[in-house]
């Protein structure tokens, strides 16, 4: 019985070793996501899971992801079972995880934490951002041509959105007569009161609109196709709600920015910090334009965001070399 007990010890020592390899290999071994809301809620969350789809049939690994991680508590006992599950890189879908994964990265430094559109990094914690001022830019040069009562709206999530400052210059590039009127939800998903905010705009005349938000984007397009005005898509090509009203979509591509930090983390060469993108990495494109822009606006607008892309530089920024 002795003997017997002291094979066993030596088999889980000799164990351990190997649990331990399995994620300091380097190699990414499972992926994990976890999203504030649902997947299926919105454009921005659909498209993040797409992106740890793309992982699993890319790596031929397990993915796994939690849905509802709001508060520190949800997100500690996310990432233990997700860890739990052998996942050695965890996506958190939001900029809210930011502060929660660099408290976390101390207690995993074997796990590589990826988030969206934030500030704070660790070793082990790496923030993939959008570079949005462009796309908001080319869709206020859009609005600015397009509006006939030269009053044009935004209905922004949070004032800090850098699309929102991006639309100001563009229809002010475009179209300096135009007025451009600014609301803000102070909520990704606040879909009452985004409604509500439209309903102001529309009796300022506003004839173009654009919804930066997540869930509300697409009732606020719904109800602008039946108003009769035009509106610019958000974070997905929207145009297949309503193909003459959307004018064209900003759209970012973060399912690309998935499997690009899964391909770096596997290749051992994914770092911390804060990782910026934009037009020139082909994760933000203009959408289909709609039929009512006519081809020399189109050809306008593409010819800017290529010059953009070669240069680095705004229409206005190049004006004013």
């Amino acid at each position: 019985m002795k003997k017997l007990s002291i094979i066993i010890l030596a088999a889980f020592i000799l164990i351990l070793p190997g649990c331990s390899s399995y994620f300091d290999s380097g190699n990414l071994q499972n992926a994990g996501m976890l999203v504030e809301t649902s997947i299926h809620d919105q454009p921005w969350d659909k498209k993040g899971y797409e992106g740890l789809l793309a992982i699993e049939e890319q790596f031929n690994i397990d993915v796994y992801y939690k849905e509802g991680i709001q508060t520190e508590q949800d997100v500690r006992k996310a990432v233990d079972e997700l860890v739990d599950d052998g996942v050695n890189l965890i996506f958190g879908h939001s900029a809210a995880y930011g502060q929660f994964f660099e408290e976390l990265s101390k207690v995993y430094p074997e796990v590589h934490f990826v988030y969206f559109n934030g500030g704070q990094f660790t070793e082990n914690v790496t923030s993939l951002n959008f570079n949005a001022h462009g796309m908001g830019f080319f869709a206020g040069m859009l609005a600015g041509d397009m509006t006939e009562t030269n009053h044009v709206g935004i209905i922004g999530a949070f004032e800090w959105q850098p699309e929102i400052e991006g639309f100001f210059e563009g229809v002010a590039y475009q179209n300096p007569e135009a007025k451009v009127h600014f609301k803000y939800v102070n909520d990704w998903n606040g879909q009452e009161k985004a409604m509500e905010m439209y309903e102001t705009i529309r009796g300022e005349e506003v004839d173009v609109v654009y919804p930066t938000g997540n869930v509300y984007s697409a009732s606020v397009i719904e109800q602008a196709n039946k108003d009769g005005i035009y509106a610019i898509g958000y974070i997905t090509d929207q145009s297949e709600i309503a193909e003459k009203t959307v004018l064209t979509s900003t759209v970012q591509h973060v399912e690309k920015l998935y499997t690009r930090a899964a391909e770096k983390f596997n290749e051992d060469n994914l770092r911390g910090g804060v990782l910026t993108f934009d037009f020139q990495d082909d994760v933000i494109t203009l959408g289909e334009f709609s039929p009512e822009v006519p081809e020399n606006v189109q050809e306008k607008i593409n010819k800017e965001v290529q010059a953009y892309k070669d240069t680095g530089l705004l229409p206005n920024e190049r004006q004013e070399e």
